[in-house]
Protein backbone atom coordinates (compact mmCIF):
# COMPACT_ATOMS: atom_id res chain seq x y z
CA UNK A 1 0.00 0.00 0.00
CA UNK A 2 1.25 3.44 -0.90
CA UNK A 3 0.75 6.72 0.90
CA UNK A 4 -1.00 9.45 -1.09
CA UNK A 5 2.34 11.18 -1.58
CA UNK A 6 4.07 7.99 -2.81
CA UNK A 7 1.20 7.25 -5.20
CA UNK A 8 1.29 10.82 -6.50
CA UNK A 9 5.05 10.60 -7.12
CA UNK A 10 4.72 7.26 -8.94
CA UNK A 11 1.97 8.66 -11.18
CA UNK A 12 4.07 11.74 -11.91
CA UNK A 13 7.05 9.51 -12.69
CA UNK A 14 4.98 7.42 -15.10
CA UNK A 15 3.58 10.44 -16.96
CA UNK A 16 7.01 12.09 -17.10
CA UNK A 17 8.51 8.86 -18.49
CA UNK A 18 5.67 8.48 -20.96
CA UNK A 19 6.06 12.10 -22.07
CA UNK A 20 9.80 11.64 -22.59
CA UNK A 21 9.22 8.43 -24.53
CA UNK A 22 6.55 10.07 -26.71
CA UNK A 23 8.65 13.19 -27.32
CA UNK A 24 10.54 11.17 -29.93
CA UNK A 25 7.33 10.96 -31.98
CA UNK A 26 6.22 13.88 -34.14
CA UNK A 27 2.56 14.61 -34.79
CA UNK A 28 0.87 13.56 -38.02
CA UNK A 29 1.68 17.03 -39.34
CA UNK A 30 5.38 16.60 -38.46
CA UNK A 31 5.28 18.84 -35.38
CA UNK A 32 6.69 18.35 -31.90
CA UNK A 33 3.69 17.57 -29.70
CA UNK A 34 2.91 17.50 -26.01
CA UNK A 35 1.13 14.16 -26.12
CA UNK A 36 0.02 14.24 -22.48
CA UNK A 37 -1.62 17.67 -22.76
CA UNK A 38 -2.71 17.36 -26.36
CA UNK A 39 -3.99 20.64 -27.75
CA UNK A 40 -7.07 20.24 -29.94
CA UNK A 41 -7.42 23.98 -30.52
CA UNK A 42 -11.07 23.79 -29.47
CA UNK A 43 -12.01 25.14 -26.07
CA UNK A 44 -13.51 22.45 -23.78
CA UNK A 45 -12.44 19.60 -26.12
CA UNK A 46 -9.73 17.31 -24.78
CA UNK A 47 -7.94 14.10 -25.66
CA UNK A 48 -7.24 12.53 -22.27
CA UNK A 49 -5.32 9.55 -20.98
CA UNK A 50 -5.84 8.32 -17.45
CA UNK A 51 -4.37 5.51 -15.39
CA UNK A 52 -4.88 4.59 -11.76
CA UNK A 53 -4.22 1.57 -9.57
CA UNK A 54 -6.81 -0.59 -11.35
CA UNK A 55 -7.16 0.39 -14.99
CA UNK A 56 -6.32 2.76 -17.81
CA UNK A 57 -8.45 4.64 -20.30
CA UNK A 58 -8.09 7.04 -23.18
CA UNK A 59 -10.92 9.23 -24.33
CA UNK A 60 -12.14 12.31 -26.10
CA UNK A 61 -13.85 14.56 -23.57
CA UNK A 62 -16.32 17.26 -24.56
CA UNK A 63 -16.63 19.40 -21.45
CA UNK A 64 -18.39 22.50 -22.74
CA UNK A 65 -20.56 24.03 -20.02
CA UNK A 66 -23.38 24.76 -22.49
CA UNK A 67 -25.34 21.54 -22.95
CA UNK A 68 -26.49 22.50 -26.45
CA UNK A 69 -22.97 23.19 -27.68
CA UNK A 70 -21.73 20.00 -26.02
CA UNK A 71 -24.44 18.07 -27.91
CA UNK A 72 -23.49 19.77 -31.20
CA UNK A 73 -19.81 18.87 -30.79
CA UNK A 74 -20.78 15.27 -29.93
CA UNK A 75 -23.05 15.15 -33.00
CA UNK A 76 -20.18 16.42 -35.14
CA UNK A 77 -18.00 13.58 -33.84
CA UNK A 78 -20.80 11.15 -34.73
CA UNK A 79 -20.56 12.39 -38.32
CA UNK A 80 -16.90 11.30 -38.25
CA UNK A 81 -17.51 8.06 -36.34
CA UNK A 82 -16.59 5.68 -39.18
CA UNK A 83 -13.42 7.65 -39.95
CA UNK A 84 -12.44 7.78 -36.27
CA UNK A 85 -12.95 4.05 -35.77
CA UNK A 86 -11.07 3.28 -39.00
CA UNK A 87 -8.12 5.40 -37.85
CA UNK A 88 -8.15 3.80 -34.39
CA UNK A 89 -8.60 0.29 -35.76
CA UNK A 90 -11.22 -0.40 -33.08
CA UNK A 91 -14.59 0.82 -31.89
CA UNK A 92 -14.82 3.07 -28.86
CA UNK A 93 -17.70 3.61 -26.44
CA UNK A 94 -19.83 6.70 -27.06
CA UNK A 95 -21.53 8.40 -24.12
CA UNK A 96 -23.38 11.65 -24.85
CA UNK A 97 -24.20 12.16 -21.18
CA UNK A 98 -21.28 11.31 -18.91
CA UNK A 99 -20.63 12.73 -15.45
CA UNK A 100 -16.99 13.17 -14.50
CA UNK A 101 -15.50 12.52 -11.05
CA UNK A 102 -16.75 15.93 -9.89
CA UNK A 103 -20.32 15.37 -11.08
CA UNK A 104 -19.87 17.75 -14.02
CA UNK A 105 -21.77 16.75 -17.17
CA UNK A 106 -19.57 15.98 -20.17
CA UNK A 107 -19.67 13.77 -23.23
CA UNK A 108 -17.09 11.07 -23.82
CA UNK A 109 -15.84 8.85 -26.56
CA UNK A 110 -13.26 6.40 -25.32
CA UNK A 111 -11.98 2.98 -24.44
CA UNK A 112 -10.86 1.29 -21.24
CA UNK A 113 -7.99 -1.17 -21.11
CA UNK A 114 -9.66 -4.50 -20.35
CA UNK A 115 -6.62 -5.85 -18.55
CA UNK A 116 -6.10 -5.05 -14.87
CA UNK A 117 -3.09 -2.77 -14.64
CA UNK A 118 -1.76 -0.30 -12.11
CA UNK A 119 0.16 2.87 -12.78
CA UNK A 120 1.68 2.28 -9.33
CA UNK A 121 3.45 -0.89 -10.54
CA UNK A 122 6.41 -0.11 -12.77
CA UNK A 123 6.19 -3.60 -14.25
CA UNK A 124 2.79 -2.57 -15.72
CA UNK A 125 4.17 0.55 -17.39
CA UNK A 126 5.04 -1.22 -20.69
CA UNK A 127 1.39 -2.41 -20.92
CA UNK A 128 0.17 1.13 -20.25
CA UNK A 129 2.52 2.61 -22.85
CA UNK A 130 1.47 -0.07 -25.36
CA UNK A 131 -2.15 0.88 -24.70
CA UNK A 132 -1.75 4.66 -24.84
CA UNK A 133 0.82 5.23 -27.59
CA UNK A 134 -0.94 3.82 -30.66
CA UNK A 135 -4.27 5.31 -29.62
CA UNK A 136 -3.08 8.87 -28.93
CA UNK A 137 -1.14 8.78 -32.20
CA UNK A 138 -4.22 7.51 -34.05
CA UNK A 139 -6.27 10.30 -32.44
CA UNK A 140 -3.66 12.78 -33.67
CA UNK A 141 -3.82 11.34 -37.17
CA UNK A 142 -7.63 11.52 -37.12
CA UNK A 143 -7.56 15.07 -35.73
CA UNK A 144 -5.09 16.36 -38.33
CA UNK A 145 -7.83 15.82 -40.94
CA UNK A 146 -11.05 16.16 -38.94
CA UNK A 147 -10.25 19.33 -36.96
CA UNK A 148 -11.40 21.55 -39.81
CA UNK A 149 -14.92 20.19 -39.36
CA UNK A 150 -14.85 21.58 -35.80
CA UNK A 151 -13.67 25.12 -36.63
CA UNK A 152 -17.15 26.49 -35.91
CA UNK A 153 -16.58 25.63 -32.22
CA UNK A 154 -13.41 27.71 -31.83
Amino acid sequence: MYTKEEAKKLKEKFWTSFGQYMSLNLSDEGLKTNWINYKTGIKHLYFRMDADNKTAQIYIEIAHTDEGIRELIFAQFQEYKAILHAELGEEWEWDACYYDAYGKPTARIGIVLEEKVSVLKQEDWPKLISFFKPRIMALDSFWSNAKYGFDMFK
